[in-house]
């Protein structure tokens, strides 16, 4: 199997647990002195505030083999590079809520996350990091998912400074760098008067990984879709 020189070595790394499939078709090309064709990857990620399960589909193949609530992921998720359909369902339905081609580029990774009431999803699809944090570091992304939260800021644990200030709903940080800590509290403040909207206690950040973290749910919501924040681990 032939592999771009110029590819980073995070990037192998990344992309060594998908699909064996692909692999084993790029890697039939090379009899033929044919150039494999260059994947991608996505994460997707349910951040509509609803107890309605969802599916979704890839040029009208569903990706998901089993059920698809609220904060949940799937991915990386293959795709070949260039442009596919992503197309959002209610569970068992054939009828798209949400359809919208997506120019996927080569050997690059995606987050997207389904957002916004069921009754008006719409998509925010990011670029995830493929650089390695530097030594002692992680990388943390935040990403507001909300539709009725106020503009947000990112604290973490006790530092004097908010990591990231100011994002309204679909709005993101850039991956930033902090130190690597054991049981440390992530706080949503009100980018406004300050107010603590959110937090997620005993969170591990470990160095060398890279997360994002996302402000999920409706402030106006009192159940299992009331305004919070979750993490997950690229």
């Amino acid at each position: 199997m032939k592999i771009s020189t110029n590819l980073k070595s995070s990037f192998k790394l990344l992309f060594a647990g998908l699909a064996l499939s692909a692999v084993l078709a790029s890697c039939s090309k090379d009899f033929d002195n044919t150039p494999a064709p260059a994947v991608s990857g996505f994460n997707i990620i349910h951040a509509s505030p609803t107890t309605e399960l969802l599916d979704f589909y890839v040029n009208n193949t569903r990706g998901n083999n089993q059920n698809f609530g609220f904060t949940q992921r799937f991915g990386y998720y293959e795709v070949y590079s260039g442009t596919s359909k992503i197309s959002v369902t209610k569970k068992g339905s054939g009828t798209p809520l949400i359809g919208e081609n997506f120019n996927f580029q080569p050997e690059r990774l995606y987050s997207l996350f389904i957002v916004g009431k069921v009754d008006s999803l719409k998509y925010l699809m990011v670029k995830d990091s493929v650089s390695l944090p530097a030594s002692g570091k992680a990388n943390i992304r935040f990403v507001n998912a909300s539709p009725d939260a106020p503009a947000l800021n990112l604290m973490v644990g006790t530092a004097a400074a908010d990591l990231v200030t100011d994002k309204a709903f679909r709005q993101y940080s850039e991956f930033l760098a902090v130190d690597a800590a054991s049981k440390v509290t992530l706080t949503a403040k009100n980018k406004t008067t300050g107010a603590i909207e959110a937090t997620l206690p005993n969170v591990n950040i470990e160095a060398g990984r890279t997360y994002t973290v996302w402000a999920k749910g409706l402030k106006a919501a009192t159940d299992s879709t009331k305004l919070g924040l979750a993490i997950f681990t690229h």
